[in-house]
């Protein structure tokens, strides 16, 4: 779990060096939220994403994640910063 976090984040550093590239960065982002549901759990990962107080940004994250993945990088990115400082 901690491993696919760490090549997760990689992968986003490495695709936003490359200037945005969609690809590392949509693989990245798989990554990560893979690895997060290994680390603490997938019903905890649901409870914590999934929470009333926390759905905007949850909707903003995963809505990221999804423009990433529809190979739009620089606009998914700037959505899910702004869902993850919402999130914590």
């Amino acid at each position: 779990g901690v491993g696919l976090v760490g090549f997760g984040l990689f992968f986003v550093l490495f695709g936003m060096l490359l200037y945005f590239d969609s690809v590392l960065l949509a693989f990245g982002n798989i990554l990560f939220l893979s690895g997060l549901v290994f680390i603490i759990g997938f019903r905890r990962t649901f409870t914590f994403f999934f929470q009333r107080p926390k759905l905007k940004g949850t909707s903003f994250f995963l809505g990221g994640v999804l423009i990433v993945l529809m190979r739009w990088p620089l606009l998914g990115m700037l959505l899910e910063a702004y869902g993850f400082i919402n999130l914590f």
